[in-house]
């Protein structure tokens, strides 16, 4: 698949991001309120069809008006919460029409509360792929959100937290909060053109999130940029990132190869190979090293790894009476869990556990790793949209998308997208990744590498 020029979404333009919009708001230059009401208005646009399940934006405008509120951290600004996260009085369906009509919530989960006490208003919950079981970001019962990057072809947003993204890449939201379980923020952020950051999964409480996988999932956010990745991680883990104003040569950097780097499209091999001849040419030493670990993981995970197995125990009730409603796709995986044993389950933690420290070994001499976050731009949603047809399209786009996030959190690591594609071309992100505790580097490094690429990007416009 190629990365040619296409029409740029005028919904994709680049819009201020938060950390931007709240200074404004500080020096009077616009209103809480007002702003608000522009990210209903997107929210409103045929760029948002499908995004949302649902709104509340009078409620929203309401608490944008509160007095003080723009001197919240988060300042009255618009965010948006994948249905996966309990919003009190509200039912938190995943995406899925089997628990439509189960009971609202009592409570705001941890996530949802800090960032409400931290000055956001959520003015709507996002539309994901069911129960948050795919890297694609088809919903067949709700419609698929389309990708925010391209006005002339319907593209895939990823997935799972597929609406969360566009809500972000469109303009309707500053931050869309979702998760993460094998690559669910940083698929759809590279696919759209915007950050995602995969925390240490321990760092963010999962209380009052429906799980996929005990094991794996992050509570996480998809933002505009990197700096407000970093706020966004404060807010959801309670503790203040270190920014540190190192240059990119003071970090051990390196590039795993060949694994996370075969089968790449020519449109992500060409914005790859040029963000690391950008980042070497500003001082960045980046090593090339050989990860035979990574060649482990196809015989650890041989039973279907934790999700399947996880998540069928949390689904199997619900098998039992309401199998039929689920997507046919994502009960296909689910079902997969009914094959393990509790042996072949504790053998996987065991496994897991060794392949870590393995992992942490063969990682300490570098700060982090770079790879491109998915091996291909987003393919079309004809492509893979629902019918058993389709299906072996689907499943192998999805392997795909998945292959090099799900290291990550297989790893119990951190992680961070970026966009690396020049303007014009079909949205590619670039993981910087670490182990697990290495957030704030991963961050500051982040952020030195966006700043490397805005500075090229803009002197060569």
């Amino acid at each position: 698949m190629t990365n040619t020029p296409l029409i740029l979404n005028p919904a994709q333009r680049r819009r201020p991001d938060l950390t931007e919009t709240r200074n404004r708001l500080r020096l009077g230059q616009s209103s809480a309120r007002a702003q608000m009401q522009e990210s209903i208005q997107i929210a409103q646009s045929p760029s948002c069809r499908h995004v949302f399940l649902k709104t509340d934006f009078e409620h929203a405008l309401a608490c944008a008006a509160r007095p003080g509120i723009e001197a919240l951290p988060l300042a009255g600004l618009a965010i948006s919460s994948k249905d996966l996260f309990d919003l009190q009085g509200q039912t938190t369906a995943a995406g899925s029409v089997v628990l439509a009509q189960a009971a609202p919530a009592l409570h705001d989960g941890p996530a949802i509360a800090r960032l409400k006490a931290a000055g956001a208003i959520v003015m709507a919950r996002t539309n994901m792929v069911e129960f948050a079981f795919s890297g694609v970001g088809v919903n067949p019962h709700f419609g698929t959100p389309v990708n925010a990057a391209d006005q002339t072809l319907a593209r895939i947003p990823g997935g799972s937290s597929s609406g969360a993204a566009v809500s972000v890449a469109t303009g309707a939201a500053f931050i869309g909060l979702g998760s993460d379980t094998g690559g669910s923020i940083r698929i759809p952020a590279a696919l759209n053109g915007i950050v995602g950051f995969k925390s240490t999964a321990r760092l963010v409480p999962t209380d009052g999130a429906l799980p996929l996988s005990t094991s794996m999932d992050t509570v996480c956010a998809l933002t505009r940029s990197v700096r407000d990745a970093m706020l966004a991680h404060e807010i959801l883990s309670g503790q203040r990132v270190i920014r540190s104003p190192s240059p990119l040569r003071a970090y051990r950097l390196a590039v795993a190869r060949p694994l996370m780097q075969d089968g790449l499209d020519s449109g992500v091999a060409r914005a790859w190979q040029h963000s690391l001849d950008v980042l070497r040419q500003s001082g960045a030493s980046i090593a090339d090293i050989s990860l035979p670990e990574l060649d482990d993981l196809p015989a650890i995970n041989a039973i279907g790894g934790f999700s399947p197995i996880e998540s069928h125990a949390w689904h199997f009730k619900l098998l039992q009476t309401h199998a039929d409603q689920y997507d046919p796709r994502v009960l296909a995986r689910i079902q997969l869990g009914a094959k393990a044993s509790a042996r072949d389950y504790i053998e996987l933690l065991a496994a897991r556990r060794n392949w870590i420290v393995k992992m942490e070994a063969a990682l300490q001499d570098f700060d982090a790793v770079l790879s491109p976050t998915v091996p291909i731009v987003a393919p079309p949603i004809a492509d893979v949209a629902p019918g058993p047809e389709r299906d072996s399209v689907f499943f192998k786009i999805n392997a795909q998308l998945l292959r090099n996030t799900s290291v990550v959190n297989m790893l119990d690591g951190c992680a961070l997208s970026i966009p690396c594609h020049a303007p014009g071309d079909l949205p590619v992100g670039l993981m910087v990744w670490s182990v697990a505790m290495q957030d704030h580097a991963v961050l500051n490094i982040a952020q030195q590498i966006e700043n490397q690429l805005s500075i090229y990007f803009k002197n060569n416009s």
